[in-house]
């Protein structure tokens, strides 16, 4: 099985947190190279000067069914062997994929809460990968929102294709 990396510095404009949540790396499968795929990774944290007071950044995965607006980004490729990935990798959105559940945390399957000047990274144990379907646009977007934190943050993923 072969492993990718993408993070929403590798193409567009980072955009800033608000009070809402806002999507910065989605991975979704796409009609001509059908596959599922599965996030085994995250690494996450605050990407710009810090407010002036501690504030929470609030990081989630939610499915998506819709591909929204965003700057595609190529994966890069963990072994230089394997072939290149299959699932098509969004960055940077300026409007919103629909995600299962609505906006808010309905439809969450992955949450966590930082302060500002922490980051963290997320191993999955064996069992508790992050799935998608190979279903077109179906995937998962990692979001963030703050209701203070106004700058922009960093979200690396790693994933395989099956």
């Amino acid at each position: 099985m072969a492993r990718y990396s993408i993070n929403n510095r590798m193409a567009g404009s980072q955009q800033a947190l608000a009070a809402t949540l806002k999507s910065q790396v989605s991975l979704t499968a796409v009609t001509a190279t059908l596959c599922r795929g599965q996030i085994v990774e995250l690494a996450y944290g605050a990407d710009g000067a810090p407010n002036a007071t501690d504030c929470q950044i609030v990081y989630d995965a939610a499915r998506q069914t819709t591909v929204g607006t965003g700057t595609s980004a190529t994966p890069n490729l963990e072994n230089p062997a394997d072939v290149a990935s299959r699932s098509l990798g969004t960055v940077n959105y300026t409007v919103e994929p629909t995600v299962t559940g609505g906006t808010a945390f309905v439809g969450s399957i992955w949450s966590r809460t930082l302060n500002q000047r922490a980051a963290q990274q997320w191993f999955a144990n064996p069992g508790s990968e992050l799935v998608w379907p190979a279903t077109n646009v179906n995937g998962i977007v990692i979001r963030a929102l703050s209701p203070t934190y106004t700058s922009n943050v960093l979200v690396d993923v790693k994933y395989d294709d099956f």
